[in-house]
């Protein structure tokens, strides 16, 4: 896989990376720890004005017709800037599964809005639970359906003008488009790690239309894990790449016993390392997005990226800290910012070891939980 960009790609990075340096920053996302949005307003909307919201969407439907790698490699600036943003969970979760498997009417009614600047959110969806097992939303009936149930951890769903809710429809995992003020729809936001300000959605009889189902059946639902989980990948990556800097710099900078500490051996061993995590993880992320936005079978490339570009982001983290020493666990410096997104963004659409047994379950090896291959 050639990782080169085009023209217009470099372009797409080099005005990400300007803007987010500009009006964001990790100083934007301490200020949104603070704010009940959780996000900024104001970046949001020129984030819309120049077209990232409908950057992979169809230009009959308003967007620019780009694809999946190109809005991936705004998640990758997303996470070098370390920016709150609902982009992720409305583009990668909700836009392009609609793209994909919505009606012409759904798509005609959504993904403009969706290009205008609408945050979607979704529920989380069931990786390794067995159907009718632990919290989770039930849709019961034919044609208009009912839902109830509960949905932990989703993003921003207090800001959300609509939500993809994922529930089970005769022990069927469906998506289902819901209004996020429909009666019935109530969030509470919960404590979490990272800065996507999670929310505990409880669904009380909730009343959706038939013409609300995304999808003939629960291809749909995997869509919203696959785009996930792989665009958690491309902003790990982003944000590994900033640790990396980060450490480079202080390395470079900082002194000890009258030489910068950058000189010495054990020193540079940590940075050739994180490089090499950094570097591996770019690679195996844009295959599993490459192979994404080509519309092909991606499972595994998806599992084995968020396996590994996980683990490897943790680790990223872990040696960022060695070198910083005592500095780079206070309140004070950023490290601790992308640390904790680490944690976060590594249980995100299922964890190390939640992947890796797919993979094994792919290859044929034991292992394989119960979830599908």
């Amino acid at each position: 896989m050639d990782l080169t960009l085009t023209e217009d790609q470099e372009l797409i990075v080099s005005t990400a990376r300007e803007l987010l340096a500009a009006r964001a920053g990790t100083a934007g996302a301490r200020a949104m720890e603070d704010d009940p949005a959780g996000y900024s307003a104001g970046l949001w909307k020129e984030m819309v004005e120049l077209g990232w919201t409908g950057l992979a969407l169809p230009e009959e439907h308003g967007g620019v017709g780009g694809d999946f790698l190109e809005v991936c490699l705004l998640f990758e600036q997303l996470g070098y800037a370390l920016v709150p943003s609902p982009l992720l969970p409305t583009v990668a979760c909700c836009a392009l599964p609609i793209a994909r498997y919505g009606t012409p009417a759904q798509q005609a009614e959504w993904l403009g809005s969706i290009a205008r600047g609408r945050v979607m959110s979704h529920t989380p969806v069931p990786w390794d639970r067995p159907p009718g097992e632990g919290p989770w939303a039930t849709a019961t009936g034919t044609g208009d359906v009912e839902i109830d149930g509960t949905a932990l951890f989703v993003p921003y769903a207090h800001a959300a003008e609509s939500l993809l809710v994922v529930a089970d429809l005769e022990e069927e995992p469906r998506a289902f488009l819901v209004d996020a003020d429909a009666p019935g729809v109530t969030p509470e936001p919960v404590a979490g790690v990272g800065l996507d300000r999670p929310h505990r959605v409880e669904f009380a009889g909730v009343r959706v239309p038939g013409d609300r189902l995304l999808g003939a059946d629960r291809a749909a639902v995997d869509a919203i894990s696959l785009y996930g989980a792989a665009a958690t990948c491309a902003e790990m990556v982003g944000a590994a790449q900033r640790v990396l800097d980060m450490t480079v710099e202080y390395a470079t900078g900082r002194e000890q016993f009258g030489r910068p500490i950058g000189s010495f051996q054990a020193v540079q061993h940590h940075c050739a390392d994180m490089a090499i995590d950094v570097l591996g993880s770019r690679f195996l992320a844009f295959e599993a997005i490459w192979r994404l936005a080509a519309e092909r079978d991606a499972a595994e490339e998806v599992s084995m990226a968020k396996a590994w570009v996980s683990e490897a982001y943790e680790r990223v983290c872990a040696l960022g800290h060695q070198v910083h020493g005592a500095i780079g666990f206070t309140q004070e410096h950023d490290l601790h910012l992308f640390s904790r997104h680490a944690m976060a963004s590594a249980l995100a659409f299922g964890d190390e070891d939640l992947h890796y047994e797919r993979v094994a379950g792919r290859l044929g090896l034991p292992g394989n939980p119960t979830n599908r291959p």
